[in-house]
Order: C-alpha cells, then sequence, then structure tokens
C-alpha cells in the first residue's frame, strides 16, 4: 500500500485562525508565580515582574491569544481581589490548586500588562460558579468602558487611564464540574442571564464563549445550542490525553511502548469529539458562526515524584511533542469550526512549553513543535488525501503518519507530518499538484529522539530540538520523505 499523499496547492479551503495555536496559563502551582510572575524586586531578571526569560521564549512563539485566569480557578476569583495596590490585595486559599497561599499579586492589570507585551489577545475567563452578574458586569466596564462610571474610575485610579481592549471573554469554566456541579439545562439559562450583562462598551466588541461539553458530553453541546445558541460566539469544549485512567494516569517519563501508543490512540480521538460535537452544532448553526473553541487540551500525567500533587508540574517527552503535532493536524482538518484551542498550559503546569526552577528556564519538545507549526497561522487549509500504513502493537492499529498542509499569504506551502511509530521509519511519497515543483526549492525542519522519554532537563536543555531535515527528493510533481520513527517533520515548499 505504501504512504502516499496527494496535495491539491490550488484547492484552499477555510482559514487556519492562528488561534488555535493559543495558550492557557491558570494560577495553579508555579504556573503564573515563578513561571510568569517573580515580582520586580525579585533576583531573577524581569520587567515589572514579568520573567524575561519567558518573555522572551514566548514572544518567539507569536502567541496569538492567552486565557486566563483559570479553569477551575475562574469560578473562585474575584477581580477586585486583584487590583489596587499589591500590599493591599486580599491573601486567599487556593482551594483548588495545591491549598497554598494566593497572594493575588498578578490580577488584572498585570495578565493585560502581559498580553500588551507579548502582542497577545487577552481571553479571560468570568466567575458564574462562586460570581454574581453584577461582578463580570463590572469587570467587563473596569476592562473596557471608556466613560465616566465608577468602574473606569477606578480602573483610572489603579493606573490606566485607557480602557483595555478584550475581544474574548468566557462566561464561566467547566460548569458541568468544578466550574458549578450543573446540569446543561440550568447553565443554559444561567449562561443566558450572564452573557446579557458582558456589554459591549464603545467600539469593543466581545466574543462571548459558552462553557461546553466535558468530552464526550453530547447532550450538553445539544442542551446549550438548542437554548443559547444565537446568544454566544464560541462553545468550549475540553478534553486531556490520558493513557491511564483518573487514578493513575501513567508516568511522564517512565512508560512502556504500549502506554505510548495508547497516549497517541487517545490524541487522535480528538478527531471524533470535534465531528461529533460539530455536527450537533451544525443542527442548529448550519453557516458554522458559532466557533468549537478548543481551551483545555493537552497530556495529562500523574505529577512528577516529590512534587505537590496539586501543582500539576510534569515532565515533556518527545510524545508530547507527537500528542502536539497530531492535535494540530486535527484542529487544521476542522478549520471551518475550530477557531481557537488553549494548551494547558503555559508553563510548569501539565503539558508545559516552558519548565523552571529559581532562575533556570528549558523549553521543552512540545515548546518547539508550536514553534515549527507558526508557519500555519492563518494560511488556507489545502486539500489533502492521503493513505497511509498501519502502526501496529498489540493486535491494535493506528495511521503511522497524520498529515496536514496549508498556504500563506506569500504563496508557500508548507506541509506537517508526524510519524507515530516508536520504531519504524516512514517512506512518503507526495504528489503536489497546482505548483510548479520543478523550479521551487523545498526544505524542511525536524523534531525527533532515539527514546521514547527523551526530553530536556535543567543540566541537557538541548536534548530534544529542531534541526534542519534533508530526507527529501524532489522528483518532478512529487516529493519522497523518509520520516525516522517518532518524529515531527515541517516541510516549505517556495
Amino acid at each position: 500500500m505504501g504512504n502516499n499523499v496527494i496535495i491539491n496547492a490550488d484547492v484552499e479551503k477555510a482559514t487556519i485562525n492562528k488561534n488555535i495555536y493559543g495558550h492557557f496559563a491558570e494560577h495553579l502551582g508555579r504556573g503564573i508565580y515563578e513561571g510568569i510572575w517573580v515580582g520586580e524586586d525579585s533576583p531573577i531578571p524581569n520587567t515589572n515582574g514579568i520573567r524575561n526569560d519567558v518573555f522572551e521564549a514566548l514572544k518567539h512563539l507569536n502567541i496569538p491569544v492567552l486565557r486566563w485566569p483559570g479553569g477551575c480557578f475562574a469560578d473562585e476569583y474575584h477581580w477586585k481581589d486583584g487590583i489596587g495596590p499589591r500590599e493591599n490585595r486580599k491573601r486567599m486559599i487556593n482551594t483548588h490548586w495545591g491549598g497554598v497561599l494566593e497572594n493575588n499579586h498578578f490580577g488584572t492589570h498585570e495578565f493585560m500588562m502581559l498580553c500588551e507585551m507579548l502582542e497577545t489577545e487577552p481571553y479571560i475567563c468570568g466567575n458564574v460558579g462562586s460570581g454574581t452578574v453584577q461582578e463580570m458586569s463590572e469587570w467587563v466596564e473596569y476592562m473596557t468602558f471608556d466613560g465616566e462610571s465608577p468602574m473606569a474610575n477606578m480602573r483610572r485610579e489603579n493606573g490606566r487611564d485607557e480602557p483595555w481592549k478584550l475581544k474574548y471573554f468566557g462566561v464561566g469554566n467547566e460548569n458541568w464540574g468544578c466550574g458549578g456541579n450543573m446540569r446543561p439545562e440550568y447553565y443554559a439559562d444561567l449562561y443566558r442571564r450572564y452573557q446579557t450583562y458582558v456589554r459591549n462598551y464603545g467600539d469593543n466588541r466581545i466574543y462571548k464563549i459558552a462553557g461546553g461539553a466535558n468530552v464526550d458530553d453530547y447532550n450538553w453541546t445539544e442542551v446549550l445550542m438548542k437554548n443559547a445558541h444565537w446568544m454566544m460566539d464560541g462553545l468550549s469544549l475540553h478534553y486531556y490525553t490520558i493513557p491511564g485512567d483518573w487514578s493513575n494516569k501513567g508516568s511522564a517519563t517512565d512508560f512502556p511502548e504500549n502506554e505510548w501508543f495508547t497516549t497517541l490512540k487517545k490524541a487522535l480521538h480528538m478527531d471524533t469529539l470535534i465531528s461529533k460535537h460539530s455536527t450537533i452544532m451544525d443542527k442548529y448553526d448550519p453557516a458554522k458562526r458559532v466557533g468549537l473553541i478548543i481551551d483545555e487540551w493537552g497530556t495529562w500525567f500523574d505529577a512528577e515524584p516529590g512534587t505537590n500533587p496539586g501543582f500539576l508540574y510534569q515532565q515533556n517527552t518527545i510524545r508530547d511533542a507527537l500528542v502536539a503535532g497530531i492535535h494540530f493536524n486535527i484542529f487544521h482538518a476542522h478549520a471551518d469550526r475550530v477557531q481557537m484551542a488553549n494548551i494547558a498550559q503555559t508553563i510548569n503546569v501539565l503539558q508545559a512549553m516552558i519548565l523552571t526552577e529559581g532562575e533556570k528556564m528549558l523549553l521543552t519538545p512540545t515548546y518547539h513543535v508550536f514553534e515549527m507549526f507558526k508557519v500555519h497561522h492563518d494560511a488556507s487549509l489545502l486539500s489533502v488525501e492521503s493513505s497511509f500504513e498501519n502502526y501496529e502493537l498489540d493486535e491494535e492499529a493506528l495511521p503511522q503518519v497524520t498529515v496536514s498542509a496549508s498556504k500563506d499569504s506569500t504563496g508557500k506551502v508548507h506541509i506537517s507530518l508526524c510519524n507515530l511509530d516508536h520504531q519504524s521509519q516512514s517512506d512518503v511519497n507526495i504528489d503536489l499538484r497546482g505548483i510548479n515543483l520543478s523550479s521551487a526549492t523545498v526544505s524542511g525542519r525536524i523534531l525527533t529522539a532515539d527514546q521514547m522519554n527523551a526530553h530536556n532537563t535543567f543540566e541537557q536543555p538541548e536534548n530534544v530540538k529542531p534541526s534542519d531535515f534533508t530526507k527529501i527528493k524532489k522528483e518532478e510533481q512529487s516529493l519522497s520523505v523518509t520520516l525516522p520513527p517518532m518524529s515531527v517533520v515541517i516541510l516549505a515548499v517556495e
């Protein structure tokens, strides 16, 4: 059968919204404090309290959107605790994540400053679980109103004269669980009520995101779409890739080959989830006006031994890199409905981009996949047909390779390929139509490793990093490439 791909470079489909490369930073473990925020008086080099090394690394990713302050934390977060002089801010216990003290030093002003520094869109998640309609309404007013009002005046007193631009606002989080243990009918009514007071001030226009389903709760999507689809711009979906179960999720670095296989199989399940939720959304929204917002995704393993289990700190291997690449190729394929995705999470939590330890910092294999795939931001999805040999283990089979292709605004074509097989290389033939390949230049980059659990440490921070990919043979109208085992490759044709 072989591994064959046909790409029609002259058949452009939906635009790949750059927001699917979004991020999520919750007040959880060392994600905000130590990860992003160290404070102005820290010996760690910083700009207005934001770590310089982390900022530079994130800036290089061109992060399109950043979700904050949670997560479960969002539905117990009261925004007025996080404004004004820091020494006067209310201290609280973070009951969801480790029972540690939250001093509220990183609040609205600090988050919006970070987004301005990164040139990223803020995505704020409001408190439906334990908050009031008034509290949510006043937060939006505080951030976005330019006129004379108690909230706008309070913002000015706290040092910000101009209102911020705020596009994305989530009305609650996981309201089926930590956000209130609600039934979909109840949350649909609450959503309708709360979103009424998430107002547009001046020329600021808010894209309202309703709290969507947990994994395969298709009834939740049905009820929300039926009762409120015309009042929302987006509907969220949460799905984590877990090789085990919630009581024993598996190790991030010490795993057998069957757990490698199971992890990738479960990552591929995202395609089924998107397809089925999209079918329900299509019934009520055939024009696909409402975006599917996958604002929590990624691997979730047992916390690293010796760390606070409530901090969700895990290492990050070449396996995580493959999970990220698989997800992106799936998100691309559903570009007509998936308008944003936010990996959980940015730093020191779950499938992180960056790990820190005191003044030390490293980039994870997942970071490198985000950096390599930047070329797909806002590009046009190309028509791709493919047939791949199976990757088999213990009488189960997966496609050995996943693929996606896009064309950017300059006409350059990028092809992303993931070889899931942990032992065997893959020889792939790519028939590239609608482009004059004979006069084109082809180059590539690869992220791969020799061991299934290869990862970066503070002692060896560059153990897994991208390099030039040269196993490319150009024919008249086709490319032959040899993908090493467990590899992520990006090809550029220009």
